[in-house]
């Protein structure tokens, strides 16, 4: 019986057993994940789109979810560029489901303590980032309606899961840049039938290798 538990224990990724529901109630379970690397430096509308890099931690990102012993019911990315790219290959390993885009997890600007931040935007564009993304909460961070347990994966950006991570466990929304979110790493966080949620894993990319990595400003470490 020992052995049985501790190949259980071995073939099970942390994370999938992480995820996995504890209490009877049907949970919603977010998969949220940092989009690719990307080719920087684009003033578009729409900005960079994945580079090389960012392609291969795409797949990568991918690959570790379809090794989860769970069925997904949804994937959603940000309409940028690089999240949207990052949705596509992530999606072609979940070929019954469909991409959906939504403009409410695009990539902007909260509040911060940082004042040299703070200095640089617009007035009112913190205020009206937030107001999206709350809606953008309101819209995602749910109780399950099926009467199971739900599966979704949300492809966005550093400033969005750090955001939604300071919404979560109820501390002040002005530190979310006190964390730092590698790219095509995984954050999940379950909903409760009564709303309240839970933060079960940040930031996760042990999928991705050490010289792979990168970093929000950085690129991957070199020897």
């Amino acid at each position: 019986m020992f052995r049985w538990v501790l190949l259980l224990l071995i073939l099970v990724p942390a994370t999938a057993s992480a995820v996995l529901p504890t209490r009877d109630d049907p949970m919603r379970t977010i998969v949220l994940i940092r989009h690719g690397e990307y080719e920087h430096g684009d003033e578009s509308a729409d900005e960079g789109h994945l580079d090389t890099l960012g392609k291969q931690q795409s797949r990568l990102v991918a690959a570790r979810l379809d090794g989860w012993p769970i069925e997904f019911d949804s994937i959603q990315a940000s309409t940028l560029n690089r999240a949207r790219e990052t949705g596509e290959i992530i999606a072609r390993w979940f070929p019954d489901l469909e991409l959906t885009l939504h403009d409410d997890i695009r990539e902007c600007t909260m509040a911060t303590r940082r004042q040299d931040m703070m200095e640089d935007l617009e007035p009112g564009e913190a205020e009206e980032c937030e107001a999206t993304l709350e809606g953008a909460l309101e819209r995602i961070f749910v109780p399950a309606t099926k009467g199971r347990d739900e599966f979704d994966i949300v492809v966005c950006h550093g400033n969005i899961i750090r955001w939604v991570v300071t919404k979560v466990l109820e501390v002040d929304p002005l530190a979310w840049l006190q964390m730092s979110v590698a790219n095509c790493s995984i954050t999940v966080v379950q909903v409760r039938t009564d709303g309240s949620m839970k933060l079960i894993s940040f930031a996760d990319s042990g999928h991705i290798p050490y010289e792979m990595t990168s970093y929000p400003g950085t690129l991957a470490p070199q020897d």
